[in-house]
């Protein structure tokens, strides 16, 4: 399917690898000019060249931390006027709500909420002047279903949801839509870290942790970085424009609910 967007500039934060990295290669498979992020240079330089090698689209990769107001900076500056945003940031680490203090949850809201809001600041108004931007924020399952150890990202994630939910539709008539995907477990490194925590805390092998939560799915198998930046690009085209304040639940069926 042609997308619609070739030519159209994106902002992709925090994808030198994983999630956000799935999403910069589908865009950029659409036709997407490409401004990268990430805070490991040599995993940014190797995103950069499988993509230059891939596809005939413009790359940039800015070295930085999103969650600062430098790095914000200097991602604007490589892209001041982009056509589409895909908010992306690490998550805070897992720890029991008893061990966060007021730093690590100040830190968790600039990392999952502040920052995505900055950046929509930035860029919505171009966006709107010109009657075409896609905005697509990563947030978590989380936000439908708690998950141990994950309260700060996932109260976060929740509250940029609901700021947002009347953002998106004061815009949608200019042309804006902000939509939401909500990984489910998805097979990257932070999912494989969890693995590694499980199986040390039960003394099981790491392959016995991954079959047993594979097996919890519906689908019977982790999401891929592959698909999600499909649908990421799928949201950001054309034909979305009709799509806007939805959470996009990508999980094999793992949240039961009919609703």
């Amino acid at each position: 399917m042609d997308l619609g967007i070739a030519g159209r500039k994106a902002i992709i934060c925090a994808s030198s690898r994983g999630l956000g990295k799935g999403c910069a290669i589908a865009l950029a498979e659409a036709g997407c000019d490409i401004v990268l992020n990430g805070r490991d240079k040599d995993a940014l330089a190797a995103t950069e060249a499988e993509i230059r090698s891939r596809f005939q689209v413009s790359v940039t990769s800015i070295v930085a931390d999103v969650s600062t107001r430098e790095g914000q900076k200097a991602i604007l500056a490589a892209c001041p006027s982009p056509d589409i945003l895909v908010n992306n940031n690490g998550g805070p680490p897992r720890k029991d709500y008893t061990e966060l203090d007021r730093d690590a949850i100040l830190t968790g809201v600039i990392q999952n909420m502040v920052t995505p809001i900055e950046l929509i600041q930035a860029v919505v108004g171009n966006m709107s002047e010109q009657g075409f931007g896609r905005i697509v924020n990563i947030t978590s399952m989380s936000v439908r279903m708690p998950i141990e150890g994950l309260d700060l990202s996932s109260g976060a994630r929740a509250g940029l949801t609901a700021f947002l939910a009347g953002v998106c539709r004061q815009v949608a008539g200019t042309g804006v839509t902000i939509n939401n995907i909500l990984p489910g477990k998805m097979d990257t490194d932070r999912l494989r870290g969890g693995f590694e925590r499980a199986a040390e805390q039960t003394g099981r092998s790491i392959d016995d942790v991954r079959a047993a939560q594979a097996a919890e799915i519906p689908a019977g198998r982790f999401g891929t970085a592959e698909e999600f930046g499909q649908t990421c690009a799928f949201l950001c085209s054309t034909h979305a424009g009709y799509i806007t304040g939805q959470n996009i639940l990508l999980d094999g069926g793992l949240f039961p609910s009919a609703f």
